[in-house]
């Protein structure tokens, strides 16, 4: 890994020469740093709701069965934590290195889109809403695949 200074982030420099805004930088830096913590919180949060939600519906009479909604609300939890855990990175990320990780969030706005279709109940949605969503996955899909054949190194000799 770089030197911590060459680390950071070049929006957030630990030298400036203004010592005000060189003493907010470091409020900055902090305050994401709360928030890597607040999400871990949330990550443990969620995985016990997960595991609650699983001992709820296999309690529920008839015991140990789950129907079609108990299966996509639990996948819809699942895909919550997972999602949290994406943000959880990007922050890490985010604290680690001059680059903003552009495929990483893309790619987390894809699964939070995801989550959305695992668990959307298509008959109580407007054809409208269904379009929308269906836009913003092609939207995103286009972008991670951009994202994605830009790093592949090229065959050609």
């Amino acid at each position: 890994m770089a030197d911590s200074k060459d680390a950071q982030h070049k929006e957030l420099p630990e030298e400036h020469i203004d010592p005000l805004i060189k003493h907010l930088h470091r409020i900055i830096r902090q305050c994401v740093r709360v928030l890597a913590v607040l999400m871990v919180a949330v990550i443990v949060w969620g995985i016990g709701d997960v595991l609650y939600v699983l001992y709820q519906r296999l309690l529920t009479p008839p015991m140990f069965l789950l129907n079609i909604n108990d299966i996509f609300y639990t996948f819809g939890a699942f895909m919550a934590v997972l999602i949290a855990i994406e943000i959880f990175i990007n922050i890490r990320l985010y604290l680690e290195s001059n680059d903003f990780p552009v495929k990483l969030v893309v790619a987390t706005a894809l699964m939070a889109i995801a989550r959305k279709v695992i668990v959307l109940d298509v008959e109580k949605m407007s054809a409208d809403y269904i379009l929308a969503i269906a836009v913003t996955v092609l939207a995103l899909g286009v972008t991670y695949w951009l994202l994605h054949k830009e790093h592949k190194p090229s065959n050609n000799r």
